[in-house]
């Protein structure tokens, strides 16, 4: 059986006709790669804003905790001068042994 050029050329479209519609992607398998990511980057967003929150609540911990260490500064210092006070007192009322 010999092979004319009319049979060949339509092999020829039939191959290349298949391999073009094997190389496109369908609409559902487009959509089902882009969930899977949409899916990952809702996870990534949702640890994202976790630890911007825990972030947030570290500097407010952070900020109170730093006034309160200026609130005890504070006092020390009161304290410091009337126990310098205490001492002079005290310095100047004892009497010197003989």
């Amino acid at each position: 059986m010999p092979i004319t050029t009319k049979s060949l050329a339509a092999v020829a479209l039939v191959a290349v006709s298949g391999l073009s519609l094997s190389a496109c992607a369908t609409t559902d398998y487009v959509d089902e790669q882009i969930a899977m990511v949409n899916s990952r980057i809702d996870g990534v967003d949702a640890k994202a804003n976790q630890a911007a929150a825990a972030a947030a609540a570290a500097d407010a911990k952070a900020q109170a905790a730093a006034t309160d260490a200026q609130n005890a500064n504070r006092r020390i210092d009161q304290l410091n001068g009337r126990v310098d006070r205490l001492e002079q007192a005290a310095a100047a009322q004892r009497r010197p042994r003989n």
